[in-house]
């Protein structure tokens, strides 16, 4: 099994939070700059189409970028605070198609004052469809950044709950 992981804006997937998706599938973490490439979406696709990647994870505006290319590789995913609603650096998506038959994990935390709780959630009541393959977690204590603590529970929770929507 083998897992992309997206980090966030000027941020890098951190040796802690590697070597605890490391207990679960093999790890891919690019270092990504999205200021600089505004088809990163479409960059990751053609960089990692050939990789047999089963599952993309991200953070804030690797969240973001996961999630759409979910879609666009057409796999399952758990991101954490998606910046989904924001436009702060410029993204152009390609063409996706929006299947939601794989399941997707949204984790939103309510104290984020980056990427604001309320805004992921109405961007999602407003894109996802009711019959969606998807669950969204709202963890009230939840910042911006991701506690190592939280992080380990949140993908021991999503790997569980991957085996239970798998199709």
């Amino acid at each position: 099994m083998k897992i992309l992981y997206l980090h966030g804006l000027d941020s890098e997937l951190i040796p802690e939070k590697r070597e605890i998706l490391e207990k679960y599938a093999a790890v891919l973490g690019p270092t990504l700059d999205y200021r600089q490439n505004c088809r990163i979406v479409d960059f990751l696709f053609n960089e990692y189409k050939m990789e047999n990647i089963d599952l993309i994870m991200g953070s804030s505006m690797g969240g973001y970028a996961g999630y759409y290319l979910s879609f666009l590789m057409n796999k399952p995913g758990l991101f954490f605070n998606p910046a989904l609603p924001y436009k702060n650096v410029l993204q152009f998506l390609p063409k996706i198609n929006f299947s939601y038959n794989k399941f997707r994990k949204i984790v939103i935390g309510m104290q984020d004052d980056t990427i604001f709780a309320a805004h992921n959630i109405d961007f999602l009541q407003n894109t996802l469809p009711k019959d969606a393959n998807a669950k969204i977690e709202i963890i009230n204590k939840l910042q911006h950044r991701v506690p190592i603590d939280i992080f380990d529970y949140e993908i021991k929770l999503f790997f569980d709950d991957l085996k239970m929507y798998m199709d």
